[in-house]
C-alpha cells in the first residue's frame, strides 16, 4: 500500500522554485564604456534598479560647500544645472549585486569614497583615511569577527580584508550576528563579504571558506601582500595558537575581543620580538606543545588564556554548565557589538601608527556603573 502525503503536490511546487545563490559575494561594477555587457545583463537578469544618483550629486555639492547654508530650492537648481551639462545615464557607475539581483547607480568611485567618508572628518583626517584605505587586515572567526569587520568597513579602515571561517550561518547565530533568516546555510564568509559589498562595493574582500589551516595559513597571512594586522576571533584553541605563532614570526600585531566584560587583548608582535603568547597567560610555548596535550589539559590551557577568575560571574557559571544545560559558551549581541566597535577603533589606531601597548584591556559597563552581574 502506497503511503499518501497530503503535502506531496506542495512539495513538488517548492522543488520548482529558484534556489538561492550560495557562492557569489563580489559585485559587478560597470562603467558606461561597458554598455554592451550592461545591456546584456539587463536583458538576461532584469534586475531591480536603484537610481539615487540625484541625491548623491546633491550631497556632493553640500559637502564641498560646507560654508554655505544651501536650501532645498538651491539644491534643485544646482541639480538642474548639473543635468544640463552632464548625461546622467552615462555618468558614474552601475553596481550589480548577483545574490539579490539589484542594480545600483552610483557616482564615480572617487566621489563615492569622498561621500562615504565625509562624516568621518576630522575624527579621521584625509591623510589617515588614505592610509587606512591601503591597509590589509585579516579576521579569523566571523561571529565576533563579523562585528569588527563591518565596523571597520563602515569607517573604511582597510582597503583589503581577508576573512576566514569554515562554518555556515545557523539560526542559533542570530542572537549576535547581524543577518537575516534567508542567509541561513550560507558560509559565514559569504554573509560578511556580501554585507561589506552592500556598504562599499570598492572594498576588496578575500574569503577563506575553510577557515585558517596548516595548508592555507601562508596565503592568509600573505606572501606578496602581508597582513598589517590580525583580528583573531575563532573558537579553535589550536588555531588561536597557530595564528599567534605565525603573527609573531611575521611581526604582525594581533587583537582579540572576548565579548565578556569588554575584554580585549592587544599583542604587539610588531614591536616586541619573542613576545609571550597572550601576555604569558598561554601556558604552552606553541602549537606542537598544545597538540601533545589531552582534551582536559587543553581546556586548562584555554581557562588560563581567558583568566577564568576574572570572567564575569555569569560566564563562570556558564562554563560550569557546558555539556549539561549548554552545548557551547554564550555570547550576547550587546557584548559582541560593543566589542566589535572597541576592537575596530583599536585596529584603526594601530594601523595609523599610534602607540597602543600590548595588554589585556577591560571595557566593562557593569564595572563602570558599579552594578553587580551576579546570577
Amino acid at each position: 500500500m502506497t503511503k499518501y502525503s497530503v503535502s506531496q503536490g506542495f512539495e513538488e511546487d517548492l522543488l520548482l522554485l529558484d534556489k538561492p545563490d550560495l557562492s557569489s559575494y563580489k559585485p559587478l561594477v560597470f562603467g558606461f564604456k561597458d554598455k554592451s555587457a550592461l545591456q546584456k545583463l539587463l536583458s538576461e537578469k532584469r534586475p531591480e534598479f536603484h537610481d539615487q544618483l540625484k541625491g548623491q550629486v546633491m550631497e556632493l555639492n553640500k559637502i564641498r560647500n560646507p560654508q554655505k547654508k544651501i536650501t532645498a530650492e538651491e539644491q534643485e537648481l544646482y541639480y538642474r544645472k548639473w543635468m544640463s551639462e552632464v548625461d546622467s545615464v552615462s555618468y558614474g557607475l552601475y553596481v550589480y549585486y548577483p545574490w539579490s539581483n539589484k542594480l545600483v547607480h552610483t557616482v564615480t568611485k572617487e566621489e563615492f569614497i569622498e561621500l562615504r567618508t565625509s562624516r568621518n572628518k576630522h575624527k579621521i583626517t584625509e591623510d589617515e583615511q588614505a592610509k587606512l584605505g591601503e591597509a590589509t587586515v585579516g579576521v579569523i572567526g566571523l561571529s565576533v569577527g563579523q562585528s569588527v569587520a563591518l565596523t571597520m568597513a563602515m569607517e573604511r579602515s582597510f582597503g583589503t580584508l581577508r576573512i576566514a571561517d569554515f562554518d555556515t550561518l545557523e539560526l542559533t547565530n542570530l542572537n549576535r550576528i547581524r543577518a537575516g533568516v534567508s542567509s541561513m546555510g550560507l558560509p559565514k564568509t559569504i554573509v560578511v563579504a556580501r554585507e561589506i559589498a552592500e556598504i562599499d562595493p570598492f572594498l576588496n574582500v578575500e574569503i577563506f571558506n575553510e577557515g585558517v589551516t596548516d595548508s592555507n595559513i601562508e596565503d592568509f597571512f600573505g606572501k606578496d601582500k602581508p597582513l598589517e594586522l590580525l583580528i583573531e576571533e575563532c573558537d579553535s584553541l589550536p588555531i588561536k595558537i597557530l595564528a599567534r605563532e605565525k603573527a609573531r614570526e611575521m611581526k604582525i600585531p594581533v587583537i582579540m575581543d572576548t565579548s565578556d566584560r569588554g575584554m580585549i587583548d592587544v599583542e604587539r608582535f610588531d614591536k616586541m620580538e619573542n613576545l609571550p603568547l597572550l601576555h604569558g597567560l598561554c601556558k604552552v610555548s606553541g602549537i606542537k606543545e598544545l597538540m601533545a596535550l589531552d582534551p582536559k589539559e587543553q581546556m586548562e590551557v584555554m581557562m588560563g588564556m581567558v583568566d577564568f577568575d576574572n570572567l564575569s560571574p555569569r560566564m563562570k557559571y556558564s562554563f560550569g554548565e557546558l555539556g549539561k544545560s549548554l552545548s557551547t559558551w554564550p555570547q550576547l549581541a550587546s557584548d559582541v557589538i560593543a566589542g566589535g566597535g572597541n576592537a575596530a577603533k583599536i585596529a584603526r589606531m594601530i594601523v595609523l601608527g599610534e602607540d597602543v601597548p600590548s595588554k589585556r584591556y577591560y571595557f566593562d559597563v557593569s564595572d563602570h556603573m558599579q552594578i553587580s552581574n551576579e546570577m
